[in-house]
């Protein structure tokens, strides 16, 4: 059995489909379970009462019959801006929170797969970050974010942590929808042009997540045999790097292409600068992804590639 943890969040919501679509047991929970109280983590473990997200006879198999092996942490306070005035809460979501996870899991068994971000850096390379590049955060979310991961670190050993960034995906508030909404109601869209990094699909982070699980289980569950990758740190985002001037361009080109947009926009480049923000974004946030290719033997698809499918998906869905 899985457990994700925020899975009605951006991530959580791919996960979720994933794991059911491969017909593998799996519980999701919010915030009805509070992830900066030790006890109730505790509670939900021992909880014979929640159902899972599929029939109870999918449990079967699996050799221990339901209990929770695996946990997924998606769950994050990720408003960047307002964690410089709620450092507070930043803090017990980011960091503690995994603390306590980590404490939970360990104690009962389970491996665990933790979400961390790019901010954890601050952006003054000109080379993508490695998994063991040093740490050095900007602002509360990105100083929280790497406690959370010393945390997890020192509260167990069977874990990945898997950083990412720029992500987006169907369910939730994300860049590309933010951009489609714009592009299709105003003739002219200003875009920050002196920030780098790697956009990245949330369905194709989700597959990485369970090809972490398969090669990890692969020798006693539902999977088939494969060795596991070493227990650590790892970067993943969609391979290639941009501006997020350039990603907003392609998101025109490829609406446009495929219906999304039908209005015509002039996008423009500003600088930082020009787009102040209550809390300071890294100005270069490339992750290398020599590591992850290696362990998981996988090919990343372009951050290019990945827009385009998603754009074209009937799951496609900005709002407004």
């Amino acid at each position: 059995m899985i457990w994700v943890i925020g899975y009605k969040g951006m991530l959580g919501s791919e996960l979720a489909l994933q794991l059911t679509q491969a017909n593998i047991p799996w519980k999701g929970t919010g915030e009805e379970v509070d992830i900066t109280n030790p006890q109730a983590l505790e509670n939900y473990f021992n909880s014979t009462e929640t159902a899972s997200y599929l029939p109870s006879h999918n449990t079967e198999n699996l050799a221990d019959n339901g209990k929770i092996r695996w946990i997924i942490n998606c769950a994050a306070y990720t408003a960047v801006n307002q964690s410089e005035d709620n450092a507070e809460k930043a803090h017990a979501i980011n960091a503690a929170g995994p603390m306590n996870i980590a404490r939970t899991a360990r104690a009962h068994g389970a491996k665990l797969i933790h979400i961390s971000t790019d901010y954890v850096f601050d952006g003054t390379a000109d080379t993508p970050y490695t998994e063991n590049s040093p740490k050095a955060p900007l602002g509360v979310y990105g100083r929280t974010k790497a406690e959370g991961e010393n945390n997890v670190a020192k509260g167990m050993t069977q874990y990945y942590i898997i950083r990412t960034s720029w992500l987006y995906g169907f369910d939730g508030h994300n860049f590309v929808y933010t951009m489609t909404n714009l592009m299709n109601k105003d003739n002219t869209v200003k875009v920050v042009n002196d920030q780098r990094g790697s956009p990245t699909f949330c369905g194709d982070l989700a597959s990485v997540i369970l090809r972490f699980i398969e090669k990890a289980d692969g020798a006693t569950s539902f999977f088939g045999k494969n060795s596991a990758a070493p227990y650590g740190t790892y970067n993943f985002t969609d391979e290639g790097e941009t501006t997020w001037y350039d990603f907003a361009k392609a998101i025109y080109q490829y609406g446009q292409k495929s219906g999304r947009i039908t209005h015509d926009c002039d996008i423009q480049p500003c600088t930082t600068a020009e787009y102040p923000s209550r809390a300071a974004r890294p100005a270069y946030s490339v992750l290398s992804k020599n590591k992850i290719e290696k362990e998981l033997r996988i090919k990343i698809p372009s951050w290019e590639s990945s827009l385009e499918r998603f754009m074209k998906s009937g799951r496609f869905s900005p709002g407004k």
